[in-house]
């Protein structure tokens, strides 16, 4: 399936966006929603648009350019949106994108991305091994590689590197304890526990969905770690600083979650999500193609 991505000019920039605009959140697929939910506890004024590309998920199996391409547009789809913010939750497109964002968009649209929180599992584990599970993709970049060279070769600490593409599907599907995905996270994470390694770091937006399957597992063999709460502060710091934080609590829209599906399949999505989101925070699922004809039909 073609993914439906409205293009505009790059030279048309937006107004500057006011306080009360929503935060903007994207993701290949609906684990991006682990971020989302994080960041509507942290700032509870907030709403949130949310751009989940079902119809390219996952990225982790493509290609370096392609990533690129699919996040630019992506991320100019939320600042046409209006949204004062953009939060690449997606540690593989955040790998290869978020200096070209930032250069592209400067000051006026602010962009967070992510790294696997790699650093504190490295500063805190005990056995000197830590498992990161993310991507090929991931894996590929500069970011976690810096990271790695920082903190972890100086503390003497080894990073055993785990990679799966079977698992995003699961939680996509909403099959997170199924068999299936039980079996298959045996089969990936036993080599971490052969080795000792006493933290697993979660370096997909996708995984944190997957900790109670984890556990269900491997019991407490691992400290579990994601970068989940990081970048909710690190979103709080970037509006503070822009005078961009919605004080003001808005009692209709109160951690409210637009998620808009370029795959346009809110119907078979809709129960994953009733599972994933917490019931005290409203949102809704609308297919990207919904809100297009929506668009045209004003004009």
């Amino acid at each position: 399936m073609k993914a439906i991505h409205p293009i505009y000019p790059l030279n048309d920039p937006m107004p500057k966006a006011a306080a009360d605009a929503p935060i903007g959140i994207f993701d290949s697929g609906i684990g991006g929603l682990s971020i989302a939910i994080e960041i509507a506890r942290y700032l509870p004024n907030e709403r949130i648009v949310y751009f989940a590309d079902t119809a390219n998920v996952p990225y982790g199996p493509r290609d370096n350019q392609n990533i690129r391409e699919l996040t630019a547009h992506a991320i100019e789809w939320l600042y046409r949106q209006g949204c004062k913010i953009a939060v690449v939750a997606c540690n593989t497109a955040s790998a290869f994108s978020l200096d070209y964002l930032r250069e592209h968009y400067g000051e006026s649209f602010p962009i967070v991305g992510l790294v696997p929180a790699l650093k504190p599992a490295v500063l805190q584990s005990k056995t000197k091994t830590v498992a990161v599970l993310a991507t090929p993709a991931t894996f590929r970049g500069r970011l976690i590689l810096d990271v790695m060279e920082r903190f972890a070769v100086p503390s003497n600490v080894n990073v055993l590197s785990i990679t799966c593409l079977d698992l995003v599907p699961f939680v996509e599907a909403g099959e997170q304890m199924s068999s299936a995905c039980l079996q298959k996270l045996h089969e990936v994470l036993a080599p971490a526990v052969a080795q000792n390694a006493d933290y697993l770091v979660l370096g997909c937006t996708h995984y944190p969905f997957l900790k109670t399957a984890i556990k269900a597992v491997f019991g407490d063999q691992f400290t579990l770690i994601d970068s989940g709460q990081a970048v909710a502060r690190q979103t709080s710091r970037i509006l503070i600083k822009n005078e961009l934080l919605l004080e003001k609590e808005q009692a209709s829209e109160k951690m409210r979650i637009q998620c808009y599906l370029s795959g346009n399949n809110a119907k078979d999505l809709t129960p994953v999500l009733e599972r994933m989101i917490p019931e005290d925070i409203s949102w809704q699922v609308i297919n990207l193609s919904d809100q297009l004809k929506l668009n045209k039909a004003c004009f």
